[in-house]
């Protein structure tokens, strides 16, 4: 709720003049944005983001005031609504999570320099974009079992599972140390005892040394190598690493596996209809705010990026939210 302002759009100064009516600071569609809706917007970007530089904050005002008209024209050519009694509900649970006091709410609105009417046309034109949105997503997250079969066949590697081990470990400071724990060991003292009194490394000492579901190239390199040599349940050590010296034991073998193409499923068509759907909102904000720049004139002074007579922008404009 408190954050209820886009960030993005270019410069402004100071006068009305060409196509845009001289109360106003731009025109959308023909439909203008006046001067004192500007002004009291511009104040309120400035109460909620304190040390603001003055032109980002008449940045921000601007693009509010232009994300509403762009959203609204695109709702309507659309078909796109949402009732009255949907934005007032949205509205009463974001005002509840947010302000659980109405004495804290109604402070806000003070320090803010804004109306309750200006909170409900954000959360107005947040639910048509999501509903934009979802209208343009529909239907592009369907996936073919071909698209799902090459998938699989190109990225085969991202399911498997490497063969992992599960170790006993004695991580000691000095050589000396590591060949006493080893000689305990040998002599039958358990995992337990011996990690307790001669490991240095908290983690594994509190677990009686298991190191469980080590993979192969995830250690130290030496351990790493004696590791992956080591026959399961055989005693081996000392290992010097840059840590300290290693004593252990190969408790556990997992084999390596493999995802069938029948186990994977799922997941890939999961994965290709998200890449889908990102595709299709892609190109729809691209041809939105291309859409819409061409329908946006503003006044001498107050043109930014998204102006049909503004600056071009560099490298890529960032467009209102739609969603």
């Amino acid at each position: 709720m408190k954050k209820l302002l886009p960030y993005a759009a270019a410069g402004l100064v100071l006068a009305a003049c060409g196509g845009v009516p001289g109360n106003s600071v731009a025109t959308v569609d023909g439909e203008p944005i006046e001067k004192a809706e500007y002004d009291h917007w511009n104040t309120v970007v400035r109460k909620l983001s304190p040390g603001i530089k003055p032109n980002d904050a008449r940045n921000q005002a601007l693009q509010v005031l232009v994300s509403f008209q762009w959203v609204d024209g695109e709702a309507e050519r659309l078909g796109v609504k949402v009732s009255d009694a949907d934005v007032r509900k949205s509205f009463a649970e974001q005002k509840k999570q947010a302000f659980p006091k109405e004495a804290d709410y109604q402070k806000f609105l003070k320090d803010s320099t804004q109306t309750e009417a200006d909170i409900v046309a954000r959360v107005r034109v947040d639910l048509l974009g999501q509903k934009i949105q979802e209208q343009v997503v529909k239907g592009s997250g369907a996936v073919s079992d071909k698209a799902i079969a090459d998938f699989y066949g190109k990225n085969k590697a991202r399911f498997a599972q490497p063969e992992k081990r599960d170790l006993r470990v004695v991580l000691t400071k000095g050589k000396g140390e590591a060949e006493k724990a080893h000689a305990a060991l040998e002599r039958g003292d358990s995992w337990t005892k011996v990690a307790k009194r001669y490991s240095i490394d908290d983690t594994s000492k509190a677990t009686g040394g298991k190191l469980p579901a080590q993979a192969e190239g995830t250690l130290d390199a030496d351990l790493d190598k004696a590791v992956f040599s080591a026959e399961k349940g055989a005693l081996a050590g000392p290992v010097k690493t840059q840590y300290g010296y290693y004593v252990f034991t190969v408790s556990n073998v997992i084999a390596a596996s493999q995802q069938t193409l029948a186990e994977a499923k799922e997941t890939i068509k999961q994965t290709l209809a998200s890449e889908n759907q990102q595709k299709a909102l892609t190109a729809f904000t691209t041809e939105f705010t291309k859409r819409w720049r061409e329908k946006t004139e503003c006044a001498e002074g107050y043109k930014t990026t998204d102006c049909s007579n503004g600056p071009k922008a560099t490298p890529t404009p960032t467009p209102p939210a739609v969603g």
